[in-house]
C-alpha cells in the first residue's frame, strides 16, 4: 500500500519543524557560528508497512534545546523538559566546556572587564569565568527544539488521520478494481 498522502503530511510536518526551529535559534541568539542552524536536518521514510519522521542536529543541539543540570543549582524547566545532561558527572570530555566557551567568547569579541583596573580580561579569563558559572549553575533549556516539534504535533493527527483515510480509500478502490478484472 502506498501512503503519498500520509508521506505528504508528514512532510509538511517536518518542514515546519524545521523551519520554527531555525527561527528560535536565530531569534534567542543561539546561531553564532550556524552550525546547528545548517544541521538541522528531517526525513520522511516511507516503507511498506510503515512509515517515520526522524530528525537530526548536531550533538550539543540537544543541550541547547533541553539544557544542562548545574553542579549546584538548576533551572525550573529543566525538571519540567528533563535532560539527560549533568555538569560534574564525570562523563563528558576534559576540558571540552571550556575550549567551547573559549570559541564562543573570541566569536562573538566577549570580554568582562576586570574591576580594580578597568581593563578588558583576557578572552582565557572571561571563558574561564562563564565556564566555572555554567558549571555551577547548568545551562537554562531553549526549548528551540521542543517547543515547535510539540505545537506541530498537536495539530498532526487530525490531518494524519484524514489523509490515512485517503491512502486506504485508494488502496481499497484498486484493490477491488483489481478483484474485477480477473
Amino acid at each position: 500500500m502506498q501512503l503519498k498522502e500520509t508521506q505528504k503530511v508528514l512532510d509538511v510536518f517536518k518542514q515546519v519543524v524545521l523551519n520554527q526551529s531555525r527561527a528560535m535559534l536565530s531569534k534567542k541568539g543561539k546561531n553564532v557560528s550556524n552550525d546547528l542552524y545548517r544541521s538541522l536536518d528531517g526525513v520522511v521514510k516511507s516503507m511498506p508497512n510503515s512509515i517515520s519522521v526522524e530528525f537530526k542536529m548536531e550533538d550539543y543541539g540537544y543541550y541547547q534545546d533541553r539544557g544542562v543540570k548545574g553542579k549546584t543549582s538548576t533551572y525550573p524547566e529543566i525538571a519540567k523538559y528533563g535532560t539527560l545532561a549533568k555538569f560534574g558527572s564525570g562523563k563528558g570530555k576534559k576540558g571540552g566546556l571550556s575550549a567551547g566557551i573559549k570559541k564562543w567568547v573570541e566569536a562573538r569579541r566577549f570580554q568582562f572587564r576586570d574591576k580594580k583596573t578597568g581593563r578588558f580580561m583576557s578572552y582565557q579569563s572571561t571563558a574561564y569565568l562563564i565556564t566555572r558559572s555554567i558549571y555551577n549553575k547548568g545551562i537554562k533549556p531553549s526549548l528551540f527544539f521542543t517547543k515547535p516539534f510539540e505545537n506541530a504535533f498537536k495539530k498532526l493527527p487530525d490531518e494524519l488521520i484524514e489523509k490515512f483515510g485517503l491512502d486506504v480509500e485508494d488502496f481499497l478502490a484498486f484493490t477491488l478494481k483489481e478483484d474485477r478484472l480477473r
